[in-house]
């Protein structure tokens, strides 16, 4: 293993900034310090020209589609495109084909990743109508949470059923993660647009389909669930500003039993934006308004929401240019959204502190990942080194998603990730993804 020193770095950690060295040796932080001198001829200097050098980001939701959507994207192409936007690990949903909903499927999944991931993994197990017996043998130690469909999405994974929720919520104290949006109210609006425009309803109305009231009729469902059972209970993905009354800031993240996360799409897509954009930022939960968007930012600073995710969900362009009712939701972010969180910060928007704390900390503590999200010594050697004055813009050709297209082509962003450490091996710098699969399996201190 090689032995990297990181000089003249503006080291982002526990909110706050100060300029050193970092010394990795093998897989992990050895040294963090003012100066730190090369301890042999073989080290090998990056030096970060006073530029932010931050902890990988650790990405709580993506969809890599495999296996089985694999014309879509893979756990390699998706992930080498992750550690090129400085997102170090992920974790991922079950809605693969087949779905991950037996122990046996879901190690399938590892043992692939295991083979051909950039970034480190883990997987999360699904949750059915039927498979609570799958669902309790999941190991704490070496595996995410489970999750719960509570509105359909990309998949079959509905979960629908009251008694079997609750069973499931009262029989885990593993972290329960959920897509909440009420699936009656959606078949509603979706039935009396149908009405009015066929398979032809303009993707400007998507919003008003999966309405504020489809998602905070679910949310506060879940809720009121956790809140009975006891269960430890992360919202994916929240979209509305009504739902950020649901969540607290009055207690420590290390107390809440009840947690949220929000999506860059949210926080910088509106409503308006479907007009120039169309089905390429169709979602599920739907982008929604402007006054969503800033009720979101206001949750997000003041800590009702916790983490920043990407819900990274890549489909052919060709898929995405369907009709409305067959066009399938979800859009790539993983290489864009640690340089667009970047960009609200220049524009005053975010600090960087809090961008670390939302992307990096948070995550790492929700899900109680062992030795990462943060820079320590002892602590494994995943890093970013983000420079605010490298202008660039999002094209064709610098795209790394299999699917070869993104929501923010034409972007023009000024900051840029320069290098990408994972395991203490130097994944990717100057553009170019270094042909080293060094993800590894991620562990959770759990009981």
């Amino acid at each position: 293993m090689s032995t990297f020193l990181i000089k003249n770095a503006k080291i982002v950690n526990e909110g706050e900034i100060f300029e050193g060295d970092v010394l990795i040796e093998n897989e992990f932080i050895k040294e963090i310090a003012d100066k730190i001198s090369p301890k042999s001829s073989e080290c090998i200097i990056v030096d970060a020209e006073g530029n932010y050098l931050i902890p990988g980001v650790i990405d709580d939701q993506v969809h890599f589609r495999e296996p089985g959507l694999t014309h879509k994207a893979t756990i390699e192409t998706e992930s080498k495109a992750a550690v090129a936007g400085g997102i170090t690990s992920f974790i991922e949903q079950p809605n693969t084909v087949p779905n991950a909903v037996t122990q046996e499927l879901l190690e399938q999944k590892y043992e692939i990743a295991s083979q051909s991931s950039y970034a480190n993994y883990s997987f999360m197990m699904g949750g059915t109508n039927d498979n609570l017996e799958e669902v309790l043998k999941t190991n704490p130690r070496n595996v995410a949470g489970i999750k719960l469909f509570l509105g359909s999405s990309t998949g079959n994974m509905l979960v629908d059923d009251q008694e079997t929720l609750e069973k499931i919520f009262s029989s885990t104290k593993m972290l329960i993660a959920v897509h909440c949006e009420d699936e009656a109210t959606i078949k509603a609006n979706l039935e009396a647009y149908k009405q009015e425009y066929g398979d032809n309803i303009p993707m400007q109305v998507h919003h008003l389909i999966r309405s504020v009231e489809a998602c905070y009729k679910s949310s506060s469902k879940a809720i009121e669930l956790a809140k009975k059972t006891g269960a430890r209970l992360h919202i994916f993905h929240v979209s509305t500003g009504k739902e950020t009354d649901l969540f607290t800031n009055k207690i420590p993240l290390e107390e809440k039993q009840i947690t949220a996360e929000v999506c860059v799409h949210h926080l910088w897509f509106t409503n308006d934006d479907y007009e120039t954009k169309g089905s390429l930022i169709k979602w599920n939960p739907a982008v929604k308004t402007k006054d969503d968007r800033e009720q979101l930012w206001e949750a997000l600073l003041d800590d009702r929401i916790d983490v920043i995710a990407t819900d990274h969900a890549p489909h052919t362009l060709e898929e995405k240019m369907n009709p409305y009712t067959s066009c399938p939701s979800g859009a790539p972010l993983v290489q864009h959204a640690v340089v667009a969180m970047f960009e609200q910060h220049l524009k005053g928007r975010i600090s960087v502190e809090k961008i670390v704390e939302k992307m990096c900390h948070n995550p790492a503590k929700i899900f109680k990942i062992e030795k990462r999200g943060f820079i320590k010594e002892g602590f494994y050697a995943d890093l970013a080194i983000v420079n605010t004055h490298q202008p660039w813009v999002v094209k064709k050709e610098n795209i790394l998603y299999k699917c070869g297209w993104s929501p923010l082509e034409g972007t023009n962003f000024k900051s840029r990730i320069m290098q990408t450490f994972v395991n203490g091996q130097l994944v990717y710098s100057n553009g170019r993804v270094k042909d080293l699969k060094n993800g590894k399996r991620l562990l959770f201190e759990r009981d």
